[in-house]
């Protein structure tokens, strides 16, 4: 986000012991059918959801499983019906960027250059849980960071009916990270999806573009009408100090939001003889207390998004894919001039555009290609005449290019559904960085990523 900022305790008891719930999830799951989960519990391939096998792109039919809540089952009697849906994910890459990065940005024991990073290992609940609820469910050790959290959480109750002619599909998420619910996946879930913790990056994203990852607990309803009309609305409150030391999330950055955060999302989606499109609007509000002390009131941040998605599936050999994202940012930084004693007028803005296109081949062999671009306004100061200046803007532009080889995933793959592999070469190239075009090719970065789960 443009600024640091951290937040204080707002959600009712009940979301959060529901919440917690989910996070136990992995460790005292109940005997429900049941990533591998999800192909065991529904007896379909993971190439049946996912557009390279494996991995959190989704096709029509992934969709569907998602907004139906989790809960579409084979029926089977086989072993792998009952089993109950647990599965587990380990994830490293071997990460070199165009120059040394600074010892002090980086975790104790740690190169300069050339890191080999075991990035994280994650147990999951996925899938039914009871009749029309289901949950995703993740607990995670990051392994850079060394700690174990409670990670991405989504439990949902979904039904449908038909009123009149119209199929109507309604349902209810309890969920801790705003978007991860979504169907689209343009947000959370977004491309690059895999990273290392010992890449750089930039300084400035937008709230809901991971300023409140796995920090705050909030319910939406949604329905999808005949299939073309999503709705949904909702609002978030943060966790407790206690509850986010006890599942690891309490980071120097931790956010704390001043009264619930009201959350919406809109779309149009149609298939057209597997011409996939999609439009969409989303956004949400939030007070947010900068260190968690409210002497001087809180910060609100408005976030407005628009997203649009386009996939050609008539041909399973070969699928083309676009997805373009654009969120725009206002930010009224009272809480912080008031804290600094400064003359800044508290308005500031960000800009972030997102654009992916990607080609797959016989959902095995996928080359995929990312461009962001990051622009803003750090807060405007007035001087003794009353002029104002600007200091240095967040402004970054970056590209990420990704060759991937999935080997596993179809129904005729070894060890299917059980095993799943992801790996991928990935090079992302700076032309500017941190309001910065000088030196920015320095965070130039080349990385090898393995994703298996199992």
């Amino acid at each position: 986000m443009q600024n640091s900022i951290t937040r204080t305790n707002a959600s009712s008891s009940s979301l959060v012991f529901l919440l917690a719930s989910a996070a136990s999830l992995p460790l005292i799951s109940s005997n429900a059918n049941a990533m591998p989960s999800f192909a065991r519990q529904t007896g379909a391939a993971c190439s049946q959801c996912h557009t390279q096998s494996f991995g959190p792109n989704l096709t029509p039919f992934g969709r569907d499983f998602k907004l139906s809540g989790y809960t579409m089952s084979s029926g089977g009697s086989d072993i792998n019906a009952k089993l109950p849906p647990i599965s587990a994910m380990i994830t490293g890459s071997f990460t070199n960027t165009n120059k040394n990065q600074d010892p002090a940005t980086l975790q104790p024991g740690f190169n300069k250059n050339n890191n080999f990073t075991f990035d994280e290992a994650s147990l999951f609940y996925a899938g039914k849980i009871y009749d029309r609820v289901g949950a995703f469910s993740q607990l995670t050790y990051d392994g850079y960071s060394e700690r174990l959290v409670m990670d991405k959480t989504d439990i949902r109750f979904a039904d449908s009916m038909d009123v009149g002619e119209t199929p109507v599909t309604y349902g209810i998420s309890l969920n801790n990270t705003p978007t991860v619910q979504d169907l689209w996946n343009t947000t959370t879930w977004g491309f690059p999806y895999t990273g290392s913790g010992v890449q750089p990056g930039v300084g400035s994203s937008a709230l809901i573009d991971g300023g409140l990852d796995a920090q705050v607990g909030g319910a939406t309803a949604y329905t999808m009408i005949d299939n073309l009309l999503y709705l949904e609305a909702g609002a978030y409150g943060s966790f407790s100090s206690n509850f986010q030391r006890g599942f690891g999330i309490a980071a120097p950055d931790r956010v704390s939001l001043d009264g619930p955060a009201p959350y919406w999302r809109v779309a149009l989606q149609q298939d057209w003889k597997g011409h996939f499109f999609s439009l969409g609007q989303y956004g949400m509000i939030a007070d947010v207390v900068p260190g968690r002390d409210r002497t001087n009131g809180a910060n609100r941040f408005t976030d407005v998004a628009f997203d649009a998605t386009y996939q050609y599936m008539a041909n399973p050999k070969h699928i083309f894919e676009a997805k373009t994202t654009y969120i725009y940012e206002d930010q009224r930084l009272s809480a912080d001039r008031l804290a600094a004693g400064d003359p800044s007028t508290g308005k500031t803005y960000l800009n972030t555009y997102k654009l992916n296109l990607a080609y797959t081949f016989d959902q095995t062999y996928g080359v995929t290609f990312g461009y962001n671009r990051i622009t803003g306004s750090h807060s405007p100061l007035m001087d003794d005449t009353g002029l104002i200046y600007d200091q240095t803007r967040p402004n970054s532009e970056f590209y990420t290019a990704e060759l991937v080889y999935v080997p596993f995933g179809k129904s005729t793959s070894t060890l299917n559904p059980w095993l799943n592999l992801r790996t991928s070469l990935q090079y992302i190239g700076y032309s500017q960085a941190n309001g910065t075009h000088t030196q920015a090719q320095d965070n130039n970065t080349f990385m090898v990523n393995g994703w298996l789960a199992f």
